[in-house]
Formats: C-alpha cells, structure tokens, sequence
C-alpha cells in the first residue's frame, strides 16, 4: 500500500458566467447585463487571484445553450474575455476552452499565443470536440462529424498548433500535409513566456483518455465518486506513460459542483432556493441529454429500467457526453434510486460532474481525502452562484487548505506552467500507482 500524498492541491474555478444553476442570475448583487459587463469579469478575476488559485476557465459557446438545461445559455468570446481580465489580475491561470471541431488550427494557435503573450504567460487552452447540430448549424453543416472522426480531427489539430507555437520561437516555416488539414506557414506572434501555453483536455471517452495521455498538462474529469476518480487517475497517468511520458506530466482536476454555507442545512437550504428558483424541468432536460434517453417518459416512482441504463447508444452520434454518461450510469447502478429519488439526489449530489453541498470545513476535508487518495491532482471547482460562492472559496476554505498544508500562502510562480509544476511531489516521493494500458 502506499503512503499517502504530500505535495500541494491545484485549484481552479469553472467560470460558468454566473454560476452553474440557472437562477444564478437573480441574485441581486448583480447587473441586469453582468455577463458582459467588464467590471464582473475584472471582479472574478481579482477574486481568483485574491484566494492564489491556479486558474480560472471561461468555455466558448459555438451555439446558443436550450435554457432549460444550461445554466448560461449565451457566451463571450473567451480568449477577448481574457484579455480583459489579464489587465486585472498579475498571477491567476486564464483558460480557454475552444473547439477543436469548428475552429481553424491556425487562428486558433494564433489567438491563444497572444492571449498568452499579452498575459505573460498565463494562458492554458482546454481541449475539446463540439457535440450537437445546433452547433453544426451554425458552420453550415447538418451535423457535427461522428465521435471517432473528431477525435482523429483534434489529435491532428492539436499536433499542428503545436507546430505552430514552436514556429513562433524558431522562425522555421511549418509544411503540415495531414488527413484533415494542409498548411504551410509560421506564427508571427512574439514566442510564449511560459514555452507554450498550457494543454488541458476535457472529455472522457476512451480516445478523449488517450488524447489527454498523449498531450495534456492537465485533464478536466468527470467523477462522481472516489473509487471512479482513482481508477480514472491511474488510467490517463498510464496513457502518458506509454506516450513516453511522465505520470507527473498530467494533472487530473475533476470538476466539483458547490453549495456551501455555515451549516450542512444552511448549504441544503441555499441549493434548494436556487433549485426552485429555476425552471421545473431543469434537473429532467439535463438528465435526458446527458444519458440519451427522454427521462420525462420514466415513471418516477420506479427504479431505472435496465434498458436505458444499458443502453444501447451509439457512441458515435451520441450528442451528450461519454464521459459525464458513464459516469451517471455508474451512479445509478451504486445507489439503485427510483427516477425520484435520483433526481432529487442531483440537488446535493451532482450530475455529470460530482457535487458536494456542506460547510467549508467539510469541503476542505473532502478534498484533503480525494488528493491524498490519489484520486486528484487538484479540483475545478463550481460555484451554484460564483458572485457570493467564489468569495467563500476564496476568504473560507482556501485558509483551511493551507492549515493542512494543501495549498500556497502566496503566488511563488509566475506562469501557469510554473503553477502546475510547483505543485509536482516533492522529489524522490513515491506518487500513486498508475495502470499501464493494455
């Protein structure tokens, strides 16, 4: 068995515009129009830097989310976002998540080296494929591509912003003729502060795994549980590995969805006001689209039937997300809940993502045990209002991280690079076992 952890936690928070509950934006701290006003996001991200998190990531949207199962239905642009917030802040991470679907390798490369430029190294780009017609409607098409054809797309896409980045430092002129893209040229963009920014990757399907174990610095998961979390772990550690990498290389961050308060109840009742304060249908639309299946048709009082929880689907036009699926499914299977019961857990207990409602002490406890598990690298974590919930982060449990030593008094890095190489073991320690694929 092996000893436990040492080292320290990375945190980052999932800027869903205004939280990730749909009444979010009731709150009345806020502006009738604060998703585009400059001095929220300047506030967010003196907030992030206030607490010394490691970084905060910002989506783009390539279609309008169905209000009735997306708490942020409209978008900025992230990396123009970013930019706004680099003159705000001095240390905090700046990540875009872009599609490698519906965006050109080359303006893509371009765009995200000068945000890292201008923000002096601080940029990382979370990699993702774009799931939906609605999304393919918008570039003209009737549908996006099957799964397995956008994953070969983004391994191809990825490798030529690497390219590309590396053109921008040496001068030399890239000659890329691929199954998807035919370039010749080179970066005019000054060269990165940070050598290049920062690679992490989202999405849990067994290709997404192996694209994150090949190039990721870091893996934004989907776990509902702690034994999932380590078997998750020790998979993507081993894809690097056989990718001739270090286990250390990548950093797994699952995502962590918030309701904190002074008291367990406290924390139940604020996630209950903010459940009732959004449309009846959210917690049903959300699980219809993340499991495939119209769960408005289930009886509510029985169990899951084995149909739905087996399937069949189609990987390869399932619009949801694989990874957030399995890890729905498992639940369901673990805790055998009626419809009922299990959407009534969603409220505490999360959806795709983990969920965790409780007090700051309990939080800073939880991911104390994930870390020193060898569960986590770190969390992502996601407020159910982020104008009030990131300040609690920031004033209450990050204080209680660095009580246990988890966490940094102060930025003692500069880059985001940096960050997440601090937060490496120390040297010569012995890190959780990984699993070699097979």
């Amino acid at each position: 068995m092996s000893p436990p952890r040492t080292g320290h936690v990375l945190l980052g928070v999932n800027v869903l515009v205004l939280g990730y509950l749909p009444a979010a934006w009731q709150s009345p701290r806020l502006p009738d129009d604060a998703f585009v006003d400059p001095g929220y996001w300047s506030t967010i991200g003196r907030l992030a830097e206030r607490g010394t998190l490691d970084a905060i990531f910002l989506a783009d949207g390539p279609a309008l989310g169905d209000p009735s199962h997306d708490a942020n239905a409209g978008r900025l642009e992230p990396t123009v976002n970013w930019a706004h917030v680099a003159t705000a802040t001095e240390h905090v991470g700046l990540v875009v998540t872009a599609s490698t679907t519906f965006n050109d390798p080359f303006e893509l490369a371009e765009r995200l080296l000068s945000l890292d430029v201008l923000s002096r190294g601080r940029a990382g780009w979370n990699i993702v494929t774009t799931r939906g017609a609605a999304s393919a409607a918008n570039f003209g098409l009737p549908d996006v591509p099957a799964r397995d054809d956008r994953y070969d797309r983004a391994e191809e896409f990825v490798e030529l912003v690497l390219a590309l980045w590396e053109s921008a430092r040496t001068g030399r002129t890239v000659a890329h003729h691929g199954d998807f893209f035919d370039l010749v040229g080179r970066l005019r963009v000054p060269p990165s502060p940070q050598g290049r920014p920062v690679l992490l990757q989202a999405g849990g399907s067994p290709k997404g795994r192996r694209l994150a174990g090949r190039f990721a610095e870091g893996v934004f998961a989907a776990e509902l549980t702690k034994e999932g979390a380590i078997e998750h772990y020790r998979q993507v550690k081993g894809y690097a590995v056989e990718s001739g990498r270090s286990p250390d290389d990548v950093r797994i961050l699952p995502g962590l969805l918030l309701s904190l308060g002074s008291t367990e109840e406290e924390a139940r009742r604020r996630s209950d006001e903010l459940h009732d304060l959004g449309p009846a249908a959210y917690s049903t639309q959300w699980l219809s689209q993340a499991i495939g299946f119209d769960a408005s048709t289930l009886p509510l009082d029985e169990p899951f039937p084995e149909e739905v929880l087996s399937g069949p689907i189609d990987r390869q036009t399932f619009t949801g997300s694989i990874g957030f699926r399995e890890s729905i499914i498992k639940q369901i299977r673990r805790t055998k809940p009626t419809v009922r019961e299990y959407l009534r857990q969603t409220r505490y207990t999360g959806s795709g993502h983990a969920g965790f409602v409780g007090t700051p002490e309990q939080l800073a406890d939880h991911i104390e045990d994930w870390f020193r598990s060898g569960a986590i690298d770190g969390f992502n974590l996601q407020p159910d209002r982020l104008v009030d919930g990131l300040e609690v982060i920031v004033d209450e449990v990050v204080p209680l991280l660095r009580a246990k030593g988890l966490f940094r008094h102060e930025y003692e890095t500069g880059t985001l690079r940096e960050h997440f190489r601090a937060a490496a073991p120390t040297p010569g320690e012995a890190g959780p076992a990984v699993a070699r694929p097979a």
